[in-house]
């Protein structure tokens, strides 16, 4: 197959990779709901078996006032998300929410690389997240996939948000972090919000009607925005640009 049809499979409209088993690696339990929830259910509704490699309990982020074990809370969160999203199997590592670069980028791409060995995906799906406050753990997470994915020789999909979502986003909520531009969105996939409306019901006061996560699903609509971090073999090479370099930042050990 040449390079030119490669490429251009790869920029299709409407499904997912025919990836018949895809991991997803997060930094924290929402992640999996309020984020990439609509691409695992597009994943799992194609046939494709999706496990979760989750490094934090996302503790850190929880509401004030919480009560009980909130690590556990978040475990049970997120295990009742992908109970809604479809049949995924989890991994959760107690690695430190809010402090995920202090555990060592060699470990952290060690906790990936045993979640494939296990799984045996055939791609990656990430965040595809620049430096930014508040965003250090999604960067950290993304450097392990992609970094693991160059020693299992995986393709890796970052999920973002196009630019119109942002924009919207910054009208009315405020700034936000780092955007995909029509030109660096490579796959744009149709999904269904339904499950994941549900899934994200799950998070206790994190993505309720009028928040701004509630509002994004509600810009979003039925499509996902999606980014080659790491192509498939045969793909024609898009240079690197400048936020491509950014969201690639690899994390040093500590």
């Amino acid at each position: 197959m040449s390079s030119e049809v490669m490429a251009q499979m790869s920029r299709r409209v409407g499904v997912p990779p025919a990836w018949t088993s895809v991991l997803a690696v997060i930094a924290h339990p929402d992640d999996a709901s309020c984020g990439l929830g609509a691409i695992l259910d597009a994943f799992v509704f194609a046939g494709a078996k999706v496990d979760v490699l989750c490094l934090t309990h996302g503790q850190a982020w929880t509401l004030e006032g919480a009560p009980g074990d909130l690590a556990a809370l978040r475990g049970a969160e997120l295990v009742s998300a992908a109970d809604v999203l479809g049949p995924k199997r989890i991994q959760m590592p107690d690695c430190p929410d809010g402090d995920l670069s202090k555990v060592g980028q060699t470990s952290l791409v060690a906790e990936v690389v045993a979640t494939a060995d296990k799984c045996f995906p055939d791609g990656l799906l990430v965040f595809d997240t620049a430096p930014a406050p508040g965003r250090l753990d999604h960067v950290s997470a993304t450097s392990a996939g992609l970094e693991a994915a160059e020693t299992l020789d995986l393709p890796v999909l970052g999920w973002g948000l196009s630019d119109a979502v942002m924009e919207r986003l910054c009208h009315d909520f405020g700034p936000g972090s780092a955007t995909l531009s029509d030109e660096k969105i490579d796959l744009r996939v149709n999904v269904d919000r339904a499950r994941q409306r549900v899934a994200s019901h799950s998070l206790q006061g994190q993505a309720l009607p009028g928040s701004p996560r509630w509002r994004r699903l509600e810009l979003l609509a039925d499509t996902e925005s999606l980014r080659w971090l790491r192509r498939p073999h045969g793909s024609a090479h898009r240079p690197a640009t400048p936020a491509q370099k950014a969201s690639q930042v690899h994390v040093p050990d500590e």
